[in-house]
């Protein structure tokens, strides 16, 4: 009896105080990052860390910012981990990757702007801190589900987890072969910008999560971000449909998958929210 008592303390699903401290610390950051690319996404050579050229990345960029800051936002008042944990290896992976690039293009970056230091800060730091995160916390997590806890249909697990590999496949493309990318890509890239383009499609590792975890209560949130992150992108492409090139026709592919993926998305939300209820 004290074991099972204990096993049920152990696995009691909290948030702790250093997931909701990382998390807290974090969203000041994306949302300055996402004021200053998505309202003077012209003038980041002035208020940036680096210059980013087409418009269209940093609005881009931006859109994955605030993405961000709502992620986190709702991770500092989550009651439960396994809501949120999906989350955290995703961001995680993505600020090793803009890490990675910044090392790896250290000569493209304004050394002299105090916006530089704060990137690098955060991108030097965030993937220890997000991974540590994680790893801590895990051990409070309870896998079983409340007994009115929805459970996501396998096609569409099958269906979600399909389009992260996919995302992966991108981001492995865009970070490793840059040259190549930029050769194909519908709008201008540079080797830098290629590979921060790879970092954010890493983020759909997320997705990658429901091959293993179908509990509707562990992807809700995960897929409000998702949503909220497409539906910012596809404006940053209307926003900046003259950095496209209409030739192009990745241009077409890239606007019919995000807009179709984006309301595949709604459908499935709406969908698990009435079979919840």
């Amino acid at each position: 009896m004290a074991q099972r008592a204990a096993d049920r303390v152990a696995h009691d699903d909290r948030v702790l105080p250093v997931t909701r401290g990382v998390s807290a610390a974090i969203i000041p950051f994306l949302v300055l990052a996402f004021v200053v690319l998505c309202v003077w996404p012209r003038d980041t050579g002035r208020l940036f860390a680096w210059p980013i050229k087409p418009p269209v990345t940093a609005l881009i960029l931006g859109s994955v910012y605030l993405g961000g800051a709502y992620f986190f936002a709702r991770a500092v008042r989550a009651s439960r981990w396994h809501t949120i944990k999906a989350g955290f290896p995703p961001v995680a992976a993505f600020a090793t990757l803009m890490g990675i690039a910044t090392v790896l293009h250290w000569a493209k970056f304004s050394h002299s702007h105090v916006a530089f230091w704060l990137w690098a800060g955060l991108y030097f730091s965030t993937p220890f801190l997000i991974m540590g995160v994680w790893v801590v916390n895990r051990r409070w997590e309870d896998p079983t589900s409340d007994d009115d806890d929805a459970v996501v249909p396998g096609s569409v697990a099958r269906m979600v987890g399909a389009v992260g590999v996919l995302a992966l496949a991108m981001s492995a493309f865009l970070f490793l072969f840059p040259e190549r990318a930029i050769a194909l890509w519908p709008w201008t890239l540079t080797p830098l910008t290629a590979r921060t383009m790879g970092a954010i499609f890493a983020l759909g590792l997320t997705a990658v999560g429901a091959f293993t975890e179908r509990r509707w209560s562990a992807m809700r949130l995960m897929l409000q971000v998702a949503m909220f992150m497409l539906a910012l992108i596809v404006v940053s492409g209307v926003r900046a449909a003259r950095d496209l090139d209409p030739s192009n026709v990745l241009t077409w592919l890239f606007a019919v998958g995000f807009a179709g993926v984006l309301v595949a998305s709604v459908a499935c939300y709406l969908r698990m929210e009435k079979t919840s209820r």
